[in-house]
């Protein structure tokens, strides 16, 4: 971001003004929309399932709860959370992008997924949901997308019922040099390759990986999670710190 100018944000490794931000990670992902989930289990080695498995398995959700899976995408975390909190709970699968909506309500339509779930698309900076609604909210691989992601943060603490828990998966930093340089070349020299490949779309896989390395770091998000008001923060590093798990509470 442009020093002292909230006017100008990243996207990617380019500075471009705040207000189209948001448009531009739209078209990135009305591109990628179809190929997301290939793409999830090409580019990751299968290995996203294992970091979302841990996520629902943190997340502790139990029947008649009410769970706000945001930026939810193709809906993994949200068939996971259905199961869990039964006829008597409620998921809402929220996404900014449509184009992604809508290839996760008809995932989990074609599952049989049906009658706790709801689909709303909204802005995270902005939530369209009453104060202290949801027993948990669970935001994977979009935090980084997001402009302003403290507001984000406080709309999601507005949100959330006094005891509610917030779960953040995201990519953040290796924590070893070896591991580091290999994330590189693999993020700038394969990924792009792959998208390519498989979505006719390089740029697109380009961005993705520039917005991992412009993204805060593990200690930087825990201290803007305090910030933004939650209590009890920690995080879990996964794959070395390729990913990590952060965990806030509303008391």
């Amino acid at each position: 971001m442009s020093e002292g100018d909230p006017k100008n944000t990243h996207f990617g490794y380019k500075t471009v003004e705040s207000e189209k931000k948001a448009d531009l990670v739209a078209d990135v992902f009305h591109s990628v929309a179809a190929k997301y989930d290939i793409m999830n289990d090409v580019m990751s080695f299968g290995v996203h399932r294992f970091w979302k498995r841990h996520t629902i398995a943190t997340a502790g959700a139990r029947p008649g709860m009410k769970v706000l899976d945001l930026a939810g995408g193709t809906g993994d975390l949200t068939a996971k959370f259905s199961h869990l909190v039964g006829d008597r709970g409620q998921v809402i699968l929220a996404d900014i992008n449509d184009s992604m909506l809508k290839v996760g309500r008809t995932k989990l339509r074609d599952k049989g997924i049906v009658g706790n779930v709801d689909y709303v698309q909204a802005n995270a900076e902005a939530l369209p949901f009453p104060d202290n609604y949801f027993d948990i909210i669970t935001i994977a691989f979009g935090l980084r997308n997001v402009t302003d992601k403290d507001a984000a943060l406080r709309s999601m603490r507005r949100v959330l019922k006094p005891g509610g828990k917030l779960l953040v998966l995201e990519f953040s930093k290796p924590q070893h040099e070896v591991m580091r340089k290999v994330y590189d070349m693999y993020s700038f020299k394969v990924l792009p390759k792959m998208g390519a490949l498989i979505t006719q779309d390089a740029d697109s896989y380009e961005y993705l990986a520039e917005s991992i390395r412009m993204h805060p770091d593990q200690d930087t998000l825990k201290q803007m999670m305090v910030d933004a008001g939650f209590e009890q923060v920690d995080y879990t590093n996964m794959t070395d710190g390729v990913v990590a798990l952060h965990r806030g509470y509303k008391f």
